[in-house]
């Protein structure tokens, strides 16, 4: 049999199909082996636990990130200036801050959802 140039052709976007696939391999093993090391130490004890928890939870998000899984994230102050949201990037900003009343019992303060609606009364 003798080798025609569309043999060459099929034969060389092959190779590149199998390089590329390696490429993204070895890559992605890179990130896994970055966040089994973050993993270990977030857990090494020498965090309290909200730092830990934090260290944890970024050490996913950038595994996430490598595999394509979530978006980079933004801090949005929220309107009313209390507090810091974190969202994905492109995220429309946080609603406005809501309003509170005391439950019928009076034992606990309910945070009114945004958009105004009350909770239901028993």
């Amino acid at each position: 049999m003798t080798p025609s140039p569309m043999h060459a052709a099929i034969s060389c976007v092959a190779l590149a199909a199998c390089a590329a696939a390696i490429a993204q391999s070895s890559g992605l093993d890179a990130a896994r082996a970055r966040y089994e090391r973050t993993l270990a130490y977030c857990n090494d004890g020498h965090l309290p636990r909200p730092q830990r928890d934090a260290c944890v939870r970024d050490a996913g998000m950038t595994w996430d990130r490598a595999q394509r899984g979530l978006p980079p994230l933004d801090d949005v102050t929220s309107p009313g200036g209390r507090a810091v949201v974190v969202v994905p990037q492109g995220a429309p900003p946080p609603l406005s801050d809501s309003d509170t009343v005391t439950s019928p019992d009076g034992d606990s303060t309910i945070v009114l959802p945004a958009d105004g609606s009350r909770p239901l009364t028993q």
